[in-house]
């Protein structure tokens, strides 16, 4: 089988979607009678492997992200690679680019839903726009064979707003790569920390909806006892001195071993359609505070880690000295054995070349395939 996927949603410096896509070949590659193929935006006309790139304008002030004018070249694209399955993975113009080729080639159309873009809308510039934004979303995704979103939350939402060829599809993490034993004493070195004193660690885009000015109030109550480390492009200093921000991209091998170095992961954005980061996180045996907001509740369960409420520092600080007065180690083993469990990228690509080959044969009915996906999760 063919599975070409088409998105905006890739660049040298991007989050999640992007390895995302990277363990999606990896995978492919590793698998007789997978073939995989990746359609992005890029500086110029390129082929990489299986990486092909059709040149398209930056967006500014996007960490590098690249916005294509114009449709029918990628549709042309398309037809030429003549996938047996196309998805889209991101809602601008290359999701209509993906339905026309689809149209014309007589194959499905799968979205991946990997932002909740009326979410984001309604909190920047108000509930008008999110609806906008919503009835927009809504006219896109139906023309769609089958959504995938990551999370049980999403999934139900979309459904209540009318979308029911809806499918859920979590995430997954290289468990090999984000590991407890990377664990490097020359992190706490490199922070000047006491033993006594917690390292905490976010990282991430620095961007509104991660409610990065909540961690920072919340580590000015903490106080000394405690250490923030920060990762992300253009992350900004601060001026707390129990926090270090490291302003830069961090690839995946400089993540885990920062990962793996701390105490517990802390993630206070509350938008969140997954959270893969956290999911990292647990990998690296770290237990978790989030906040009771987006995704984040059904990773983040009692046995790994604690909630506080959305955009509330002074819970939020709570919550990570509540971590503290609890076996907060073995919290991380019990994060690490439930990546092991439901969340590696073998298992979660399994799941979800079933699901396309199942749309493939026509065979594909959301509730069944979901109902059937639930019975192999249980207690997840």
């Amino acid at each position: 089988m063919h599975v070409c996927d088409v998105t905006m949603f890739y660049t040298a410096h991007g989050g999640g979607v992007r390895r995302y896509l990277r363990a999606k070949r990896r995978w492919a590659a590793n698998h007789a009678g997978e073939r995989y193929t990746l359609l992005s935006p890029g500086g110029a006309a390129a082929k990489r492997g299986n990486h092909w790139m059709l040149p398209a304008p930056m967006l500014p002030f996007s960490h590098g992200y690249r916005f294509p004018l114009r449709r029918a070249p990628w549709v042309e694209t398309l037809l030429e690679l003549a996938p047996d399955v196309i998805e889209a993975g991101d809602p601008y113009s290359l999701a209509r680019a993906a339905l026309m080729a689809a149209d014309r080639l007589g194959v499905p159309a799968t979205a991946f839903m990997h932002s909740d873009l009326s979410r984001l809308v309604e909190q920047r510039f108000g509930s008008w726009a999110g609806r906008r934004a919503q009835k927009y979303l809504l006219n896109l995704y139906a023309a769609f064979d089958a959504v995938q979103v990551p999370s049980l939350g999403l999934a139900n939402r979309m459904r209540e707003l009318g979308l029911h060829q809806v499918v859920w599809q979590p995430l997954g993490v290289d468990a090999e790569k984000f590991n407890p034993a990377l664990h490097q004493p020359l992190v706490r070195e490199w922070l000047k920390l006491k033993d006594e004193v917690r390292l905490l660690v976010f990282a991430g885009r620095y961007a509104r909806e991660k409610n990065i000015d909540i961690l920072l109030e919340a580590m000015r109550l903490l106080g000394a006892d405690y250490h923030l480390l920060l990762i992300g492009p253009d992350m900004p200093p601060s001026n707390l001195p129990n926090v270090t921000a490291h302003g830069e991209f961090c690839d995946s091998v400089q993540l885990a071993h920062y990962l793996a170095s701390a105490d517990a992961m802390v993630h206070a954005g509350d938008q969140e359609t997954f959270g893969l980061i956290v999911l990292e996180g647990m990998a690296s045996g770290l237990p978790v505070v989030g906040v009771r907001g987006g995704a984040l509740p059904e990773l983040i369960t009692p046995e790994v880690g604690m909630l506080a409420e959305p955009r509330d520092a002074t819970s939020f600080a709570q919550a990570v000295r509540d971590l503290f007065t609890q076996d907060w180690p073995s919290m991380g083993l019990a994060a690490r054995q439930r990546v092991d469990q439901n969340f590696r990228w073998d298992v979660v690509f399994a799941q979800q070349h079933s699901f396309y080959h199942a749309l493939s044969a026509g065979t594909f009915r959301a509730h069944a395939f979901e109902n059937a996906r639930e019975v192999s999760h249980v207690g997840f």
